[in-house]
């Protein structure tokens, strides 16, 4: 396992920054498998147990987390119209830099991935990695028996924008819907519906791969994945 600073590992924790880790070493504050060390140069490996000031600390060197993200929030850093889902995190969460994992519209719901791993985000993210993403539709009107075979065939704009081939599935409420695509395009399920001949009233992202979403995780709120979890967003994509 590779070797890293002790007091890089505590400021890469997101409690505490590299100023106050080193002094919190140096003043014997922190300890590793339960023994003090006082040098914050001192290299460790990410798998021994440290603790700062008699609390715990993650010394992951990634963490994934799924959000269920409100209506009216954005995936971004900053705008002026809507807060951005960064901003609904735990202090400790937004010192560590988490982004979101792609966008989903302001308007819309659900799923939402959030990490401080850049590799991963592409992973998920990449066009070619083929990674379904499935949304609940609620549309303006009915959904007719047709739709499904029209994003089956893949649906081409009139600006030439063209979509791969969807899969819809009718739900028992007649004006709603699960749609899975693939790209993940700017407004692809909203184009897609309008295609159909239909409008989006009501969207929100339920699963990533074979990553569903917590149905008990409230809006705004989020919760740390496990590995096997993470591998759940990969499972059967690769």
């Amino acid at each position: 396992m590779e070797l890293e600073r002790l007091d890089r590992i505590l400021a890469g924790s997101g409690m505490y920054t590299r100023s106050q880790a080193r002094d919190l070493i140096r003043a014997g504050a922190v300890l590793v498998d339960g023994t003090p060390v006082r040098r914050p140069e001192e290299k460790i490996g990410r798998d021994r147990t440290v603790t700062a000031a008699g609390e715990a600390v993650d010394t992951a060197r990634y963490v994934y987390y799924m959000m269920n993200k409100p209506r009216d929030t954005i995936c971004a850093t900053e705008d002026g119209a809507y807060p951005a889902v960064t901003g609904l995190l735990p202090r400790a969460l937004r010192a560590r830099r988490l982004f979101p994992v792609g966008r989903l519209d302001a308007d819309a719901t659900g799923l939402l991935l959030l990490t401080d791993d850049g590799a991963f985000a592409h992973r998920v993210t990449a066009p070619r990695s083929d990674i379904p993403k499935t949304y609940r539709v609620l549309a303006d009107r009915p959904v007719g028996k047709e739709w499904a075979a029209t994003l089956a065939a893949g649906v081409v704009l009139e600006d030439g924008t063209a979509y791969r081939p969807a899969r819809l599935t009718p739900e028992e409420d007649p004006c709603r819907c699960l749609v899975t695509v693939t790209e993940g395009k700017f407004h692809e399920v909203k184009n897609l519906i309008a295609a159909c001949g239909g409008k989006v009233l009501c969207l929100e992202r339920v699963s990533v791969g074979g990553l569903a979403l917590d149905k008990m995780l409230m809006p705004g709120a989020v919760k740390r994945l496990s590995e096997e979890e993470v591998s759940l967003v990969f499972r059967d994509f690769l």
